[in-house]
């Protein structure tokens, strides 16, 4: 039997059905990053601003200070200044990083830490009480404290070129260190703080490559 072609009209229907999908795709997924990343911001600003508050009722001026300005910082992404940080992380991004060889093995230890984070922060929100909380803190600070301060050190390490994404990270590793960000953070409440790890997480998820796992695993059993 011979081959027919399919109608003419049959064939642009087919095309505009898969466009549309395409589309549609495209646009929830950009959504949803839109909606991911305000998040993080508007979290990361609350967060910081009290903390700062925190540092101030305890009488560390500096520390408040310090806290401060990043929360000015952030408000800065906030509302229309959203799209003048995009652009600015965006261009970073795209001149250091999206066409050279980025460590995704970093990237892959950073998101199985964040995981570690997470559950950590879990058992924190079960906490019924501040006897609780506080207990919880003194006996876990040190684990919480190693994970934290991997997750950056990798951080560090991909994003070591000059621009905002290694000021940021930068900052936030000197804060933990020098500052007990993180122990603020936890005295506060795991609420925020374990948002801040899932939505960076699931960000940092869809910069993953599945193959890059598999190079991962080949690297490792090569050990």
């Amino acid at each position: 039997m011979a081959n027919t072609k399919p109608p003419l009209s049959t064939t642009l229907l087919l095309l505009s059905l898969l466009l549309t999908a395409t589309t549609a795709t495209t646009a929830f997924s950009f959504s949803r990053s839109y909606s991911q990343y305000t998040t993080l911001l508007s979290l990361s600003h609350s967060l910081l601003t009290r903390v700062s508050n925190l540092r101030f009722s305890r009488g560390d001026i500096a520390g408040s200070n310090r806290a401060k300005l990043i929360a000015q910082k952030l408000e800065r992404g906030l509302g229309l200044g959203f799209w003048g940080l995009t652009w600015s992380v965006g261009w970073d991004y795209a001149k250091n990083y999206a066409w050279r060889d980025f460590d995704y093995r970093e990237l892959y230890g950073a998101v199985s830490e964040m995981n570690e984070l997470l559950s950590c922060l879990g058992e924190l929100s079960r906490s019924r009480s501040e006897v609780e909380r506080a207990t919880w803190v003194a006996r876990n600070y040190r684990n919480v404290l190693r994970v934290a301060q991997s997750v950056l050190r990798r951080l560090v390490e991909m994003f070591h070129q000059s621009g905002p994404l290694k000021e940021v990270v930068e900052t936030v590793q000197q804060e933990v260190v020098e500052g007990d960000l993180l122990r603020d953070c936890l005295e506060l409440g795991s609420s925020d703080l374990k948002g801040l790890v899932q939505i960076f997480k699931d960000l940092a998820s869809q910069f993953y490559s599945p193959t890059s796992h598999d190079d991962d695993d080949d690297y490792n059993s090569d050990l």
